[in-house]
């Protein structure tokens, strides 16, 4: 149970901690919420964290206890995929934790929750079209294909014909009672009818996607030659784009058909130090929320930064048209 004073638990920190020992030197925490890996990271023995997040609402807030770590906690505004520029200096280390902050899950105003009332924002930043703007003007074949490609919402084309003849939209439950009047009251025990869909919005109102693989190429560039890169993924989607850019950076993609021209063999930039790691028996009674999390880690070589190929790394589709960028 979470306490007031800490009010994220961050998922699968133990599993990371071991994975990417020992923790020494200069480590970048390019997703910091509510500061529980950069903590988690400064009491394994870390000499320094800096602290990245788009939202300036989270900086804020980690104003009153920051200083209890001195020089060692550095926090900076902005987004991770900007992480080699925000850093300043080669790294030992990146965590990136790709969920939804609990802070923000929890705040009816910032609009992520379809559980609570709220403008239909989304927002991770403070800066940007809402989900309010991309549901009440995108049409509806570009509706549909967030719904689908994003969320993997298989009524993603009723979904989408129903909000734009329902819309304008301005809060979170007006969006919800639409959903929930196309799909089938769900079961015990299955999830709620609009999840699928707001993870869409979220992902497309964020540019998600397009952040994590600019984000994987930024950890890249900053790593030194022996730093740990690790990665915390919520759901499918996200899991196989980290699962193709550690195969592909790390020269494990194969060489495909003996009929195809040959690949020109690039050296591998980073080495594959596990297999996606799921939480445990332990963590999953002290947070339900990890159940869907998994965690991969790779160490960086010597070789030159490059660049993954984006037809190659499983991105839905509308990443791959531009459709959110």
């Amino acid at each position: 149970m979470t306490s007031a004073a800490a009010p994220h638990i961050p998922v699968l920190l133990r599993p990371l901690l071991r994975a990417v020992a020992p923790v020494e030197g200069v480590w970048l925490d390019g997703t910091f919420g509510a500061g529980g890996y950069s903590r988690g990271l400064l009491a394994a023995g870390a000499a320094r964290v800096i602290g990245v997040d788009r939202d300036p609402m989270v900086i804020a807030m980690a104003e009153s206890w920051r200083g209890e770590y001195g020089d060692r906690l550095r926090l900076v505004e902005g987004t991770f995929s900007d992480l080699d520029r925000l850093a300043g200096e080669p790294l030992d280390g990146v965590v990136l934790d790709l969920g939804v902050s609990s802070m923000q899950l929890d705040m009816p105003e910032r609009g992520f929750s379809f559980l609570r009332d709220g403008p239909l924002d989304m927002r991770m930043g403070d800066s940007g079209p809402s989900a309010a703007d991309l549901v009440n003007t995108l049409d509806e074949g570009a509706l549909a294909d967030i719904l689908y490609h994003y969320g993997e919402e298989r009524a993603s084309r009723r979904i989408a014909r129903a909000i734009v003849a329902a819309r304008p939209f301005q809060t979170t439950l007006q969006l919800v009672a639409v959903i929930e009047r196309c799909l089938p009251r769900p079961k015990p025990g299955q999830s709620h009818p609009a999840t699928r869909s707001f993870q869409a919005i979220r992902i497309a109102v964020n540019d998600e996607f397009g952040q994590l693989i600019e984000g994987l190429e930024a950890a890249e560039r900053a790593l030194k030659p022996g730093g740990k890169l690790a990665v915390v993924s919520f759901h499918s989607l996200e899991d196989r784009v980290v699962k193709r850019f550690f195969q592909a950076r790390s020269g494990g993609e194969g060489q495909g058909s003996r009929y195809a021209p040959a690949r020109q063999t690039v050296p591998p930039a980073f080495r594959l130090l596990s297999k996606a790691i799921a939480p445990d028996d332990q963590e999953l009674a002290e947070n339900p929320r990890a159940r869907s999390a998994k965690l991969r880690v790779a160490q960086r070589t010597d070789a030159p930064a490059g660049r993954a190929d984006r037809a190659s790394l499983g991105l839905p589709a509308p990443v791959l048209k531009g459709g959110s960028r």
